[in-house]
């Protein structure tokens, strides 16, 4: 029996936990206070169906497990098979899954489904392509936390199916010092005393510069794991990478496409971070097609 944990990939971490927590919520989006009253109204309660999911363009695949439990959580007795896991990069027309079951339960579950499978795939194959454009060098890129609310742990999943990886999930899991919050404190060497004084040995400090004299008090006080060069051209950033020397580890940021991703990762520089790869992602054209 398919199971939506048999079909994470294993590369990436999604919570069984997650999964359900957000198929339960779109469900109850969707089917609100009265259920699917064209499908009750149109389809009776015994009627059969079989259908088949299929992209409709080339790409990665992500979100196939929502698309499991969402169908399973409607009826018991949904049957589902699957030849591929999240992260398979697959062409144009490829089954992704085929399910069969009482025909209510197929058509109430379609949307939700494809949502989850269009949502998540969309940015595995936008990460991909970023990935693609780094061929070569040492650079991973990174998402943000630009992500649509409720559904980040999803989101992120989806990043790593495409070949990414994470930056931080939450406020609460690394120290990153933004330009508001050196304004606040009063200078570089302010924040970043405080911030190791409070720090953990086990909690990264990155804070984030504009300029290349920022990098160099930053440098010059030893008290920074990661420097965020944020809205840097190519060659600040090429000078950046010098002057650092490997002292830090040093992250771009601000204004990366597909286009001069390449260029970025030739600097130097050890990551990139990109909000686009979750909050700019195309849908993923995916359908379902009842068989006849």
């Amino acid at each position: 029996m398919i199971t939506p944990v048999s079909l994470l990939n294993p590369e990436a971490f999604l919570s069984p936990l997650a999964i359900d927590e957000a198929v339960y919520r779109a469900l109850d989006e969707d089917l609100g206070r009265a259920g699917d009253i064209t499908s009750i109204a149109t389809i009776p309660e015994a009627t059969p169906a079989r259908a088949r999911m299929i992209a409709r363009q080339a790409g990665v695949i992500a979100g196939l497990p929502l698309a499991v439990a969402t169908f399973q959580k409607l009826s018991p007795d949904i049957k589902i098979d699957a030849h591929i896991r999240d992260g398979a990069q697959i062409a144009a027309g490829t089954h992704v899954l085929k399910i069969s079951g009482p025909a209510r339960a197929v058509l109430s579950g379609e949307r939700t489904a494809l949502n989850f499978v269009g949502r998540l795939s969309g940015i595995a194959t936008l990460t991909s392509d970023y990935v693609r454009h780094t061929a070569g060098t040492n650079l991973r890129i990174c998402c943000t936390r630009k992500t649509t609310p409720g559904l980040r742990a999803l989101e992120k999943y989806a990043v790593r199916c495409g070949g990414g990886f994470n930056h931080r999930f939450g406020l609460d899991d690394a120290i990153l010092i933004k330009d508001n919050h050196i304004a606040v404190a009063g200078g570089v060497r302010p924040v970043l005393e405080r911030a190791r004084a409070h720090t953990g040995h086990l909690v990264k400090i990155e804070i984030e510069v504009d300029t290349l004299a920022q990098l160099r008090e930053v440098l010059d006080t030893g008290l920074a794991d990661v420097v965020l060069l944020d809205n840097m051209d190519i060659a600040t950033l090429t000078e950046a990478v010098t002057l650092a020397r490997g002292r830090v580890v040093l992250e771009a940021s601000g204004g990366v496409t597909q286009t001069s991703i390449a260029m970025i990762a030739a600097t130097g520089v050890d990551y990139v971070s990109s909000g686009a790869l979750t909050h700019s992602a195309s849908n993923f054209d995916v359908a379902l097609d009842i068989e006849a």
